[in-house]
């Protein structure tokens, strides 16, 4: 009968921390939240993949040819998956200065840190840029999301929809980035929490970000 009460004297103290609004586990609400966010992507996002895959192997028709149809023509030399490159590339390269900035912001080198975030979100512009160029182009060949002179009418669908959502999320963050940045370099977060963890918090976003973008890369562009 005493372990009962204790027991009851433990979730009773569990229930008034949550009601209280005080950090029952030893994780930050605002990273615990941003987990719980990233979870809820992840299902949203193998979804669309699994859709992605089970569309291509089922069509009748033939699937476009990945090198065929993003290639680049310059000075007359066509050029398989140039751009796609480059927007790999770039999109893995500010994964990095993300990680740097959150590097430095655990040191409270804030100046550091708002010019790394600059960067990131530089990158993750750039990047969407690229995206709209690729769009641009697919259009002018006829690919629509209701059809494809290229083959299977399903990929344009399947293309514009997975990494159209994608892209709105990279633009999101690129907005995310600014606005923590400015927020970094004013001061504000040192002087309400004493640190500078909400760095590490988009960072987070960012690098699931670019993680989503390798198996986009993988299923469209190389399979």
């Amino acid at each position: 009968m005493a372990e009962s009460s204790a027991d009851v004297t433990g979730w009773n103290q569990i229930t008034h921390d949550w009601s209280a609004d005080k950090q029952t586990f030893e994780v930050p609400w605002g990273k615990a939240m941003m987990w719980i966010f990233l979870l809820s992507d992840t299902f949203i996002f193998s979804c669309f993949l699994t859709s992605y895959m089970t569309v291509r192997m089922s069509t009748v028709e033939a699937w476009p040819i990945p090198s065929e149809v993003f290639a680049l023509t310059i000075a007359g030399a066509h050029i398989p998956l140039l751009l796609i490159a480059i927007m790999t590339f770039i999109l893995i390269s500010s994964s990095g200065t993300m990680a740097m900035a959150v590097n430095y912001g655990y040191r409270g080198d804030i100046k550091k840190v708002v010019w790394l975030m600059l960067a990131t979100a530089a990158f993750g512009a750039s990047f969407v840029g690229m995206q709209v160029f690729e769009w641009s182009k697919l259009i002018e060949e006829g690919v629509r999301p209701w059809g494809n002179p290229m083959g299977a009418a399903q990929f344009g669908s399947c293309f514009f929809m997975i990494t159209g959502f994608h892209g709105l999320h990279v633009s999101a963050g690129v907005i995310y980035l600014l606005i923590v940045a400015k927020r970094v370099n004013s001061g504000f977060y040192m002087e309400r929490y004493g640190n500078l963890e909400m760095v590490e918090i988009a960072g987070l976003y960012w690098h699931f970000v670019d993680l989503v973008w390798v198996f986009i890369f993988a299923f469209f562009y190389l399979w």
